[in-house]
């Protein structure tokens, strides 16, 4: 199998060292902007470089992997599509909702393969949670708090095409409240704060933001993050039920002190990063996506599932935006 990526920034660069490791994942062909980092890292780990993304696909892939900038994965999983290839797209299908619909439907219209990188799923932690609620342990659930806190701010470049908070960071909390819980959002009520430092309001984009959503069992979420948590990176999930609650995202190394006498000690290593922390998440959705390529398994997030997520962002901008309830169901669907 020989396998194509796109983009060899810092996700993009994780993703090929995971697949250059892979058994079963073959050769591997590397693209990108700069022909130069492609080749650099191509170097590294004995993979080929395009001299150009053209010639991705002109060479010959048997599949494609998607870690390019936001405003290039429609353009590149639909050229995927056309040629017959099975695609893994990072997050998210495109910039904003009418062009993730325009591309799901031609996606869906060509019975095109596509994976989108909701890396969470794959957490041990997570689906730990989520067999706990589905088996009934929890009896029934109440409450769902998720949290995501990144330590430190992204750079004004990336505040400019990231989409916005909602949409490029909760849209994992959002996809893990359908996942875990197995219901939907049918309501969601957010507000922000843009009152960081002056690149969010230079972009338009806020640096703290919380959501309260309701789902469609009665169901009620809160979700929050920040971009500007300089204890380290956070990411929770807090389910409550009638006869149990449970946390994922808690350990040694989570950010977070306690202020009682007998309480835990504040984390000596606090996770730093996304890489770091959801590492083996990451490097499980590269081999799921190798085994769906071979026809050994199944697609663990495909595009309606990752536009379910994405939709609840959109309301949740809305909201913030117009200052009251918005349901997804107001939104543009396929």
């Amino acid at each position: 199998m020989r396998i194509g990526l796109i983009g060899t920034g810092r996700i993009g660069s994780f993703h090929a060292a995971t697949l250059a490791r892979h058994p079963d994942a073959g050769s591997l062909l590397l693209a990108d902007a700069d022909p130069g980092r492609a080749a650099r890292l191509a170097d590294r780990l004995g993979a080929t470089a395009a001299p150009s993304v053209d010639q991705v696909f002109t060479w010959g892939v048997d599949a494609l992997v998607v870690a390019c900038s936001t405003e290039g994965h429609a353009e590149l999983v639909l050229r995927a599509v056309r040629a017959g290839l099975p695609v893994f797209c990072e997050k998210p299908m495109a910039p904003d909702l009418a062009r993730s619909l325009a591309v799901l439907r031609e996606v869906t219209a060509a019975g095109g393969v596509l994976q989108l990188g909701f890396m969470r799923r794959f957490d041990a932690g997570l689906r730990a949670a989520r067999d706990l609620v589905r088996s009934g342990a929890l009896g029934r659930l109440h409450t769902v708090r998720t949290m995501t806190s990144d330590p430190a701010p992204p750079t004004a470049g990336y505040l400019a095409t990231s989409g916005g908070l909602y949409r490029d960071c909760l849209v994992h909390d959002f996809d893990m409240v359908r996942w875990v819980t197995g219901h939907e959002v049918v309501e969601v009520y957010s507000a922000a704060s843009d009152a960081g430092p002056p690149r969010f309001r230079e972009s338009g984009d806020v640096d703290t933001a919380a959501a309260l959503l309701s789902l469609d069992d009665g169901t009620l979420v809160t979700s929050s993050g920040t971009r500007c948590n300089g204890a380290g990176y956070d990411v929770r999930m807090e389910l409550a039920g009638e006869r149990d609650q449970v946390s994922a995202g808690l350990d040694d190394r989570t950010p977070i002190a306690s202020t009682e006498p007998q309480g835990p000690p504040a984390a000596s290593k606090p996770w730093g990063g996304f890489l770091e922390r959801f590492g083996p998440a990451y490097e499980a959705e590269l081999a799921a996506f190798v085994r769906l390529v071979r026809g050994e398994g199944p697609n663990p997030c495909d595009g309606r599932e990752a536009l379910a997520a994405f939709r609840v962002a959109e309301a949740c901008e809305l909201s913030r935006r117009e200052r009251r309830p918005v349901r997804p169901a107001e939104l543009p669907d396929l």
